[in-house]
């Protein structure tokens, strides 16, 4: 599964002008992917430290082989942040380029070469975030432009946004995202994804109170701002919206069975 850029207008230059300090963080070299698209922004990002490979991208040999040089050395290991294609596809031959070393996608609460790992399930029920000191690999937990969609078919909003409070409760000092530039802010961030999210439901509920009954009306509420290129994956995310809404009890009785089974 994929990410995508659900941001307005002024939403997106606030974005970018956040993202204008894209420098690495000490120890850490970001080769991206070139598999550019409305869905995956620039790119995958994998990221080098200490030996360790985070997220090798797809399986595409220049990539792979712009990752072993940003190394520097030889690779110690792999580590995955979830094992969606667009992260994890290139892990098996990066992994025998470099001599056979470890894939690993860890647990909560165990260390995976350098890193220490966060579960932070939503977008994918495996996700996890790779803390090194105060530097977090989010993978699709996070971006450094646009927003994350959920499927509801593999995903949860309601875990998607405990992941992101508990992200919040660190002191982290960057955020190193599975696509888009580096975050400096990552407080600012969290609570402007949060409000992101609450903006769409309060939105999402007006669109019900008024009357709208179906996916294409609540899109058109609700998302309006929107690209056409990407509604296929904000009508994901109203899906994800709408299943949260309902294991909560906050859909009108009448629209229960029509817009969430």
């Amino acid at each position: 599964m994929l990410v995508a850029a659900d941001v307005g207008g002024r939403e997106r230059i606030a974005l970018d002008m956040a993202g204008h300090d894209d420098q690495n963080p000490p120890g850490v070299q970001r080769v991206t992917a070139h598999n550019p698209s409305p869905l995956t922004l620039d790119g995958t990002n994998t990221y080098v430290l200490d030996g360790w490979a985070v997220d090798p991208g797809p399986a595409d040999e220049a990539h792979l082989e712009a990752v072993r040089t940003a190394a520097g050395a030889p690779l110690e290991g792999i580590a995955l942040t979830h094992s969606h294609a667009d992260h994890a596809d290139g892990a098996a031959r990066l992994a025998d380029l470099a001599g056979g070393v470890p894939v690993l996608l860890g647990a909560d609460g165990a260390r995976v070469g350098p890193f220490d790992v966060l579960a932070t399930p939503g977008h994918a029920p495996d996700h996890v975030c790779l803390l090194h000191g105060r530097i977090c690999f989010t993978g699709d937990t996070v971006l450094g432009r646009g927003s994350v969609f959920i499927d509801p078919g593999e995903g949860s909003l309601i875990d998607y946004l405990a992941s992101l409070r508990r992200l919040r409760e660190l002191d982290l000092e960057v955020l190193c995202p599975g696509h888009g530039p580096y975050v400096w802010d990552p407080a600012g961030k969290l609570d402007e994804y949060t409000a992101h999210r609450a903006e769409r439901e309060r939105a999402l509920l007006d669109a019900l109170e008024a009357g709208a009954r179906s996916h294409d009306e609540l899109l058109d509420a609700a998302w309006s701002d929107v690209p056409g290129a990407l509604r296929s994956a904000a009508r994901l995310t109203l899906r994800a919206h709408l299943a949260k809404l309902a294991a909560e009890g906050r859909l009108p009785p009448d629209t229960r069975r029509t817009l969430v089974d």
